[in-house]
């Protein structure tokens, strides 16, 4: 799992995606993650920051640290790529990474597709990494860029905060994706819909803090009970069902 097989205490939740470096009190919430056992996926937004959140989270049970370049920050960074693929051979996990077609990024976009594709392709010739994957109003892309670059059985994916058609969801989930939920998806209905539509054995759940936020103060990792509390609401069933599924999830993604 995220934790390792030594760990004496398994965790009670997960957060597979979380800014922990971007948290004011950084090495505060690493001890709090092991303090509450939330299996905590530390993503990165540009290579240059992967060495420092893995310095302070060497010693963490229950922190790992995923190796990103954030396609927000493609236009100012792509010049990390070379770096992004020497770190690699020392990176498990692989995030954030992805594509984002929102009015912002639109004009990088062809520089996105490029790294993404050149991501999956390396990730697929080193085999066995785990990505976390940003697909804002470009599902459709981000699931043929996978499909053409990265083999099933050379990596796994996860959709973070997945905000796709149905359709793109069965696509998704055929193709063996899995899904990273937090708790400002399930504000809409239409969210909520697809959400309860998506198969429970791909469900992990995350944060995306601190740029999620509840009466008017960051989420933090231990929020992600929140999160479990209303995924049992929306599925009808009891929460310590959901938080059971979770963890088994994970071990079902890191072990296979």
């Amino acid at each position: 799992m995220i934790t390792t097989a030594t760990t004496r205490q398994p965790p009670r939740w997960v957060d597979f995606h979380c800014h922990l470096d971007l948290y004011r009190d950084h090495a505060a919430v690493i001890a709090e993650c092991d303090r509450e056992r939330v299996a905590t996926l530390a993503v990165t937004t540009t290579p240059k920051a992967w060495k420092r959140n893995r310095e302070l989270a060497t010693a963490s049970q229950h922190v790992r640290v995923a190796l990103g370049l954030h396609p927000q920050l493609v236009a100012e960074r792509a010049g990390e790529l070379p770096l992004f693929e020497a770190l690699l051979p020392d990176a498990r996990y692989v995030g954030e990474i992805g594509l984002d077609a929102g009015p912002r990024f639109y004009r990088s976009f062809p520089e996105q597709e490029r790294i993404f594709e050149r991501i999956l392709r390396v990730c697929a010739e080193q085999g066995g990494k785990i990505l976390t994957v940003h697909s804002v109003r470009s599902v459709a892309k981000v699931l043929d860029h996978i499909e053409a670059a990265l083999p099933r059985d050379r990596g796994r994916v996860i959709l973070h905060w997945f905000t796709g058609t149905p359709a793109e969801a069965r696509r998704a989930a055929a193709m063996g994706c899995y899904f990273s939920i937090n708790r400002e998806m399930l504000r809409s209905d239409r969210h909520r819909k697809l959400v309860a539509g998506l198969p429970l054995d791909r469900l992990l759940t995350e944060t995306d803090g601190p740029f999620v936020e509840a009466e008017g103060l960051p989420v933090r990792p231990t929020s992600v009970a929140d999160t479990v509390t209303e995924l049992a609401s929306l599925r009808a069933v009891e929460a310590g069902q959901i938080a059971r599924t979770i963890i088994a999830n994970l071990r079902t993604l890191v072990t296979a």
